[in-house]
């Protein structure tokens, strides 16, 4: 059966190039960055140089640069860290209503000390008005955090806008852009941010390999106590080959980053065009052109996003409905729910998500199996029943 694995938004395959140069660190070269030896400091070395290869990645310098485990980490580190660090600049966080679950829960989690927190709404294309952010600020809000794109619909968020309007009221800024570092140019300096998430894995670097850049001069609290690594700003032994990885990702992904985009971006719009032209009432989510260029989102009126998924997967298709965090949830996604959409809809979710192993082929397999899995979902749904017989 022919394959074709249209889920990268949730797993990245790893890059035969970032696997290479991790190998000698899951061998030979074994030592503790913190050791005084030559075997540490060999393996100190090559940390950072990983970590200068990030920083170059979003115009950062090396010492604003942390290495986490995981994009959840690196959001978790930023909101905790930031609130309780600058306590006295105020205890109110801004958050859009689409975030990711390790911002939103990251909130909900400091407002059991004390914070108080408030959404900002987004339009029907998942984006965030930077006029909002600004009314919603208050005279003791001490941090805003927008993400810099969406992965379950692709919209990008209008950053620097938003963080110019913080820098105006003093106020600091942070921004997930896990899903987007690798794919779409990034320079922390332009955008004006204190402080943005990314991780190796979305651009085909190894799982369990992130970072988050905070502005040099802006105060953060350990998330993890207990050791002086990172500058003493994140406790715990070194994963130095996930470290590695996830530089030479970096080293990758800014050197090819257009011709990438390019390709990512032809193939997606042969999806979106492909799938809206064959299928009748098929909603495309996400903004038309501010959007990612490897990712493609639908709602599927009248079905489900699991049924969809396990039918696409006995034809060898992998996607996914919503978030990787939250699909198996079986729950409307709360991006969608966010930019208006009914709950019915909301659960006809999918997910296309592609790379640089992706190819045309792949994309007209997908248009060929798919309409007849959604006329047979939808052959036994009460709903198009319905809708049938409203219609006539």
């Amino acid at each position: 059966m022919r394959k074709a694995y249209l889920d990268h938004m949730a797993a990245a395959p790893l890059d035969p190039r970032v696997f290479q140069a991790m190998v000698p660190f899951l061998q030979n070269h074994f030592g503790n960055p913190q050791s005084l030896h030559s075997f540490g400091q060999e393996a100190q070395a090559a940390v950072e140089d990983a970590r200068q290869s990030v920083a170059r990645l979003i115009g950062a310098s090396s010492e604003e640069v942390v290495f986490t485990a995981s994009g959840s980490e690196s959001n978790n580190f930023a909101l905790k860290g930031l609130a309780t660090a600058n306590r006295d600049r105020g205890t109110h966080i801004v958050v859009s209503a689409v975030e990711h679950q390790s911002v939103l829960r990251a909130v909900k989690s400091l407002e059991k000390q004390g914070f108080r927190s408030t959404e900002v709404p987004v339009d029907a294309s998942g984006r965030v008005d930077p006029d909002e952010v600004g009314r919603a600020l208050a005279k003791d809000t001490c941090l805003v955090s927008v993400m810099t794109a969406n992965s379950e619909v692709g919209t990008i968020e209008p950053v620097a806008e938003i963080a110019k309007t913080c820098r105006g009221r003093n106020v600091l800024f942070h921004t997930d852009a896990v899903a987007a570092a690798g794919h779409i140019p990034l320079d922390v300096k332009a955008l004006g941010v204190d402080a943005l998430s990314l991780a190796g894995d979305p651009m085909s670097g190894p799982k369990g390999s992130a970072a988050l850049f905070i502005r040099k001069g802006v105060r953060i609290a350990p998330l993890i106590d207990g050791g002086i690594q990172e500058g003493g700003r994140r406790a715990g032994t070194e994963n130095v080959a996930a470290d590695v990885g996830f530089g030479r990702a970096a080293e990758l992904a800014l050197a090819e980053i257009d011709q990438r985009a390019a390709r990512a971006r032809e193939l997606r719009d042969h999806l979106i065009d492909g799938l809206l032209s064959r299928v009748e009432h098929v909603v495309l989510t996400g903004h038309l052109t501010e959007r990612l260029p490897h990712q493609a989102s639908f709602c599927v009126r009248f079905i489900e996003g699991e049924g969809m998924l396990l039918s696409l997967d006995m034809k060898g298709v992998a996607v996914s409905s919503g978030s990787a965090c939250t699909s198996k949830s079986l729950k409307a996604s709360h991006v969608l729910l966010a930019m208006g959409l009914d709950h019915a809809l909301a659960q006809g979710s999918v997910v296309f998500g592609l790379t640089s192993s992706t190819t045309r082929d792949d994309i007209d397999y997908v248009l060929d199996v798919f309409p007849p899995i959604i006329k047979r979902l939808r052959d036994m749904s009460p709903l198009y029943t319905q809708f049938l017989q409203e219609k006539a």
